[in-house]
Order: structure tokens, then C-alpha cells, then sequence
């Protein structure tokens, strides 16, 4: 064997050393034998070796042959098969671990591997051992962190192969899980064209948060005796600024799906970001898509959400989000700017935007935030228009098809240019409700004005002409299907096709027929509801003052009364046109018995007041908050409810609620505190279906 080493640097002196030092040099690696565990056979031919070199290096004529010999080109030494695994001691000891690895790594494997059990079998294997970690450690000093890695894990399957010194490759492994952060951080800071090292990168990540539990460290993995939450912190927002936005997009939607909630704000922010640095509008609705189902302790979400709306040119929205914020101060900044309110929203998202989201991205370098030429391009405008047309559309399509509204909207999700119109990114409208997110899909009872109108401007006549109609079409029908042969030129088949269609036609005519009816029967119960609250005014003004405020506290302890008793048995609203005092005593007991609910402290059964979708949606909130840990008290009191809309098949009432929150962890430790002040404005709509009413849909803010 060949190695690659000369005898000054096999005994540790410089060519220049005198005979005095070559001397005082080999005495000290005598006495400086590596007590790793080699054995005894091996130690003796390394001392061997090394008196050698002396006695050539201190004899005048030995040492001048050998230099000339070096002189010439001449490199290395050759070693007898006895001797190699001393020489590559040596080797390891003259600070040369990288070639001592790849030497020994070499030396056991076929056809050089030692015979099974020998003693160079356990002095080859122990050295690549301590080789592989020596070679990690100088490639580590170098920064060159994957190099590193790489003869850790070959030094790990080295001794996995041979079954040897199980306790030397925990260690090495060890090695290599506290050197991941780096090795992840080497090959993320490369260049973006060294396509297969970032790519590599971003999965060590990914894998790395997934192993610890998400951004949040939840799981006991082999990382954390390595790199605590602080250290991990530390490192992330380290590596951060060298992912792409679209790396930080990708990885955040990931994790979120995993369960991690920071990992979603992210997200939201990674969103927001490409969508206003590319002028990408429609990420913004996903970003605010993300946002509403985060449920974050301590985050005011009503601010950011509202700069959302102001960058899609909601403005009016806009300015409700921010005056719905959990935060006083901010409120007050907002109520007390100088110059109008649309200003200072301005103001507040391009800090926003500088600050929190434009920043920490490899990819994005934005020096100012204009938001004045965000406005003025040319796409963003088209989108918000083409938005603003398809919004309208869709609103005057829900009332005569007797359709939701985002059912309505189905037609339009497969646009190219615009966002999802079929999700909760369009609820325009909505602000995130007290206690919970909406969930997808959610859908709303619109009133139906046009469609009633049209029933009952409509003669018995004009339905009789329309069977008629129908009934030419049987024939027209019974062709079509025999030119195309669709039933075997069947023409029994045929007509029974048509019956049914008309038969199912003359159902539905019907079913119109007999609604007729009831709008005159629910106008007499609207009016005699509006002739008792008449004559209820004019016995309040037959009285004084001092009477009057009587009566009213009276009325006032038995409503207390009655509304107890509705809370707690659930009673069905079936008259036609409700008082607002059995309105209140039903969203009364929805609200107590929400609370209790989301407490812990009972079962949720109230499927006869409220939509079963209401109260699915309050199941799975109460399910996330049990896999978090948490419960939550809430205190909601109506201090006052307004009537906006009634027809015969919805009501819609403002209410103002003295509003607090507050999330605990199941040891009653408090996580976080919100409250409304001077109150939280909830419009709820209440549907008649079945013979009652029933509370479908509450929205916050408005």
C-alpha cells in the first residue's frame, strides 16, 4: 500500500527539523499512543514505523538520499501488507482524515475485505469510524456542511455493515442530526439555478418541522436535544430570507394541513405577499380565505383582513373590519385621525405591508410600497371589475331561481382570471363570527322577492296556458327521440316519457296553486300583529311618566320570565309573524346554550329552533377545541334587537351584544381574553321551514 505521506509528516517535523527535534519529536509520539481501542498488534507496528522514520531522518546520508528522492517528484510511501493499517494510523494522526476514510473504506470492501473476526477487521473498522467523524468535523470548520454529512452517513453505513461498535455509531449519528440545520442552510444558500441542491433543501426542511410537530415543536423527536423551540426559531428566521415566496407558500400549505396554526398566518402572509408584489389579486382571496379559519389566540384578525379588502377595493368593508378590531387602541387612532378614515387604512396597510409581509423572501425586493400603482394597473382594475360584474350577476340570479346565493355561483368557479366565487373567499359581506370560523360551503337564506311577486301577479289562466304549451311539445318531443333513436324507435316509450314530464310539470303547478293562500292568510297576521302593537302605543300614552316606566319594568320581568323558560326547553316559533320578544327569547337560548356548549358543560340539542348546519358548524369548532386542549367562556346579554327585514319566509334582526371571550386550557390556565366594548352588532336571519322558525345564520360585524 501506497501512502499518501513522507516521513516528516509521519512524524510530526518540518524538513527543516534538525536531528535533536526529529528525535524529541519521536520520543512524544511514543508516549502519545491513541488509546481508541486499537489493538495491541497494530500499536506495536505504528511504534515500529515511527523509530523507522527517525533512524532514516537522523542519519546524515539516509536523509540526503531521501530528500533528493523527494526532490524528484518522488511521494508517498509504500508500506508491507503488515504495516498498512499502523501507516494509515498515522496517516489519521498527521491530520489527514478525509484520505485515512477513503483509504480504510476501501480496505473493507471486497476483494481487500479482512477475514471475519481478525484483529484488522476491528482496527480497519474502528478507524473508519473515527476517520469518518475526524473528515466531518474539518468539512464542518469549512463550512462545507453536506460534505459533512456525507461521511457521516458513510461512516453510519460502514458500521451498520460490519455489526460493529454499536455505541461509536449512535455518536455518528448524533453528528448527523445536530448538523441537519446547517446542512439544510448549505445547500438553501446556493444558487437558485443549482436546481436538485434547493430542491433538496426544501425537503430536509419540510421533513425537519414535520418530525418536531410544526413551527410550534409539538412531538418529541430526535431533534430536540439538539435544537430546542429558541434555537429552532433562531435558525428558521436564519434560513427564512433564502426560500422564494413560492417555496413559502408551498411549505406553509403543507404544514397547515398537518395541523399547524402558525404555519397558516404564513401562509396567509406568504399570499398576500405574491399577490400584491406579482399583481396577483386573486391570491388575496385565498389569503383571506386562510385567514378567517385561523384560529389563533391573541390574533386580531379585523385589521388585516381589512387591509385585504382595501387592496380589492372594498373600502367600505374595509373600514367595518377595522372598526370591528378586539383592539382599542387601535380603534381610537382610527376614530381620532385628523384626516379622514380611508387615510389613515392606507397608512396603516403600506406599514403593514412594508413591515410583516413584503419582508424575508429571496425573491422579492420591493424598495417602496405604492399603493397608488397598485390601484392604477391596468389588471388589477379588470379583476376588480370583472369581480363587481360577476358579484351582481350573481345576486340578481339568486332571487328568481329561488336560489342561495352561492349555489348561484357555482357557474362561475371555473374562471381563469377570477378567484373562487364558489368558497368563503366571496363572502363580501361577513366578518368572522364571535366564538368560531365559518366553515366552507355555509350558505345563507336569501329572500325571495321576486319569485313571490311573480306567483302572485300570475292568473290560474297563464298556468293553463303553460300545461298547454307543455302538451304541444309531447309530439315535438316523440320525434326528436325517434330521429335520434334513443329508444330502439319505441313509441310507447316515448309517450310515457312525455306523460311523466308533464304529469311532474302538473305537480309543481299545483304545489304554486296552493301557496297561493298563504301570503293573504300571513297578511292578516302581520296586520292584526301591527294593530295590537297600535293599540299597545296608545295605552302607553293614556299614562304618565311614573306609570309608564311601571308597566314597562313589568313587562320586563315577565319577558325575563318566559325568555327562561324558552332557553331552557327549546320552544319552536310556529306563529306566522313572531313578536321580537319570542325572536329574542329564541337567539337567547341559542346563545346560552352556545355557551354552555363550547364550555364543556353540556350537549348542543336545539334542532328545533336552529338549522342543523348552525349547529355542525358548532360541533366541529367544540371538536377543534378539545384536540387543542382549550375551552372557551362566553358571555353574551342582548342589550337591544331591531327588526330590518320580515317576509313570509325570513326575518332578519340586528342585535347589539354585550360580547366576552375568553379561551382557557383545561387546567383553567387563561390563554386569552377578548372583549367587546361597547358592544358586538350581530344581524341573525331566522328561516320558516317545516311549520317554524329557525335561526340558519348569524353574521358579525354588521
Amino acid at each position: 500500500m501506497e501512502l499518501p505521506l513522507d516521513h516528516f509528516r509521519l512524524i510530526g517535523v518540518s524538513p527543516s527539523a534538525t536531528s535533536e527535534e526529529i528525535l524529541r519529536a519521536f520520543q512524544l509520539r511514543l508516549d502519545k499512543t491513541p488509546d481508541e481501542g486499537f489493538t495491541y498488534e497494530v500499536l506495536t507496528q505504528r511504534s515500529e514505523l515511527l523509530r523507522l522514520t527517525a533512524d532514516l531522518l537522523t542519519d546524515p546520508d539516509s536523509r540526503r538520499d531521501y530528500e533528493n528522492l523527494l526532490l524528484n517528484g518522488a511521494s508517498g510511501l509504500d508500506l508491507s501488507s503488515n504495516r498498512e493499517v499502523a501507516g494509515l494510523i498515522l496517516l489519521w494522526e498527521s491530520g489527514s482524515s478525509k484520505e485515512a476514510f477513503k483509504i480504510t473504506r476501501k480496505a473493507l470492501q471486497p476483494p481487500q475485505t479482512p477475514a471475519l473476526g481478525s484483529s484488522r477487521e476491528a482496527d480497519l473498522t474502528l478507524l473508519a469510524a473515527l476517520t469518518s467523524r475526524d473528515a466531518a468535523i474539518q468539512e464542518q470548520d469549512q463550512r462545507s456542511y453536506s460534505n459533512a454529512a456525507d461521511f457521516l452517513q458513510e461512516g453510519i453505513q460502514l458500521l451498520q455493515r460490519m455489526g460493529k461498535l454499536g455505541e461509536l455509531r449512535k455518536t455518528l449519528e448524533e453528528d448527523l442530526v445536530s448538523l441537519l440545520p446547517y446542512r439544510i442552510l448549505d445547500l438553501l444558500s446556493r444558487d437558485l439555478n443549482d436546481y436538485d441542491s434547493h430542491k433538496k433543501g426544501l425537503s430536509m426542511l419540510e421533513n425537519l418541522i414535520i418530525k418536531r410537530g410544526g413551527l410550534e415543536g409539538k412531538n418529541k423527536s430526535e431533534y430536540n436535544d439538539f435544537l430546542n423551540q429558541q434555537e429552532f426559531e433562531s435558525f428558521f428566521q436564519q434560513i427564512k430570507p433564502f426560500l422564494t415566496v413560492q417555496d413559502q407558500i408551498d411549505l406553509f400549505l403543507e404544514l397547515q394541513k398537518r395541523g399547524s396554526s402558525e404555519a397558516g398566518f404564513l401562509a396567509f402572509l406568504s399570499l398576500t405577499a405574491i399577490g400584491f408584489a406579482r399583481r396577483k389579486p386573486a391570491k388575496l382571496f385565498e389569503a383571506r380565505k386562510i385567514l378567517k379559519k385561523l384560529n389563533l389566540s391573541g390574533l386580531d384578525s379585523m385589521p388585516l383582513i381589512g387591509c385585504l379588502d382595501l387592496l380589492l377595493a372594498d373600502v367600505e368593508q374595509s373600514s367595518a373590519r377595522f372598526l370591528s378590531s378586539s383592539d382599542e387602541k387601535l380603534r381610537d387612532w382610527l376614530n381620532n385621525y385628523p384626516g379622514e378614515k380611508l387615510e389613515a387604512i392606507c397608512i396603516f396597510c403600506k406599514n403593514w405591508l412594508e413591515n410583516d409581509v413584503l419582508v424575508g423572501y429571496r425573491d422579492i425586493d420591493l424598495k417602496e410600497i405604492d399603493l397608488d400603482s397598485w390601484f392604477e394597473d391596468r389588471e388589477i382594475q379588470e379583476f376588480i371589475e370583472q369581480i363587481e360584474k360577476k358579484s351582481n350577476r350573481t345576486v340578481f340570479k339568486s332571487g328568481p331561481q329561488n336560489k342561495p346565493i352561492f349555489q348561484a355561483q357555482e357557474s362561475l368557479k371555473d374562471s381563469s382570471t377570477g378567484p373562487d366565487l364558489n368558497s368563503d373567499n366571496f363572502e363580501e359581506g361577513r366578518l368572522p363570527l364571535p366564538g368560531g370560523v365559518r366553515e366552507d360551503g355555509q350558505e345563507v337564506i336569501e329572500e325571495n322577492i321576486y319569485t313571490d311577486e311573480i306567483i302572485k301577479n300570475k292568473s290560474i289562466e297563464f298556468y293553463k296556458y303553460a300545461i298547454e304549451k307543455i302538451a304541444e311539445l309531447k309530439f315535438v318531443f316523440g320525434e326528436a327521440l325517434e330521429n335520434y333513436r334513443i329508444f330502439n324507435k319505441s313509441s310507447y316509450l316515448t309517450y310515457l316519457y312525455a306523460f311523466l314530464i308533464l304529469f311532474a310539470f302538473g305537480l309543481g303547478v299545483g304545489f304554486v296553486r296552493n301557496n297561493l293562500k298563504k301570503p293573504v292568510q300571513e297578511k292578516e297576521i302581520i296586520d292584526n300583529s301591527l294593530s295590537i302593537n297600535e293599540n299597545k302605543n296608545v295605552f302607553y300614552e293614556g299614562l304618565n311618566q311614573d306609570d309608564k316606566k311601571k308597566v314597562l319594568d313589568n313587562s320586563k320581568i315577565i319577558l325575563s320570565d318566559n325568555a327562561e323558560k324558552v332557553i331552557f326547553s327549546g320552544e319552536e316559533i310556529k306563529t306566522a309573524s313572531p313578536s321580537l320578544e319570542k325572536i329574542e327569547n329564541l337567539i337567547n337560548t341559542w346563545l346560552v346554550n352556545k355557551s354552555k356548549f363550547l364550555a364543556g358543560k353540556g350537549e348542543i340539542n336545539l334542532s328545533k329552533i336552529v338549522q342543523d348546519d348552525l349547529i355542525d358548524r358548532l360541533k366541529k369548532e367544540r371538536e377543534l377545541d378539545i384536540q387543542k386542549g382549550i375551552y372557551k367562556n362566553i358571555n353574551a346579554n342582548i342589550e337591544n334587537i331591531v327588526l330590518l327585514t320580515q317576509t313570509a319566509s325570513r326575518i332578519s334582526v340586528s342585535v347589539d351584544l354585550k360580547y366576552s371571550e375568553k379561551i382557557l386550557k383545561i387546567d383553567g390556565e387563561l390563554i386569552n381574553e377578548t372583549t367587546f366594548t361597547p358592544f358586538l352588532k350581530v344581524k341573525y336571519i331566522l328561516g320558516f321551514s317545516n311549520n317554524s322558525w329557525k335561526l340558519v345564520d348569524y353574521i358579525s360585524g354588521v
